[in-house]
């Protein structure tokens, strides 16, 4: 059995006014491998926040979906090869693209697990897609 991070706290308007003001750097495109890990492949764009302290001493890392602009959600992951956990932001996620990242994330257990938190619930991101 494989224990999963603990949700963390999230201060959203903190976190998207960072993210709106200081930007990303996307270095991982879609599709593209892991520089050290290359069975592992990056479902969408990866990068990081400019100029912000993550908690394993790099930038904050953030997903980028293919939705409207907006902090969607964070993940908090637990990282079995480095030994370390870190909080992981989603941008611009649709449904679809929050499914994937978790499953992402949590594809496998005995390297990698993390804990989604929504900004708002699963439904309404559903919803705003409607026509």
């Amino acid at each position: 059995m494989y224990e999963f991070p603990e949700a963390p706290a999230v201060d959203w308007e903190g976190l998207a006014a960072t993210v709106q003001a200081r930007g990303i750097t996307l270095d991982r495109p879609r599709l593209s491998q892991h520089p050290h890990h290359p069975e592992i492949v990056y479902p969408l764009d990866y990068g990081y926040v400019n100029d912000t302290p993550g908690e394993d001493g790099e930038p904050l890392d953030v997903f980028v979906g293919s939705g409207p602009p907006g902090l969607v959600g964070v993940a908090r992951t637990l990282d079995r090869r480095k030994g370390d956990t870190e909080l992981k932001l989603l941008w611009a996620c649709t449904p679809t693209d929050v499914y994937t990242v978790h499953g992402f994330l949590n594809f496998s257990p005995a390297h990698m697990t993390a804990t989604l938190t929504l900004r708002a619930p699963m439904a309404r991101l559903w919803e705003a897609l409607a026509p």
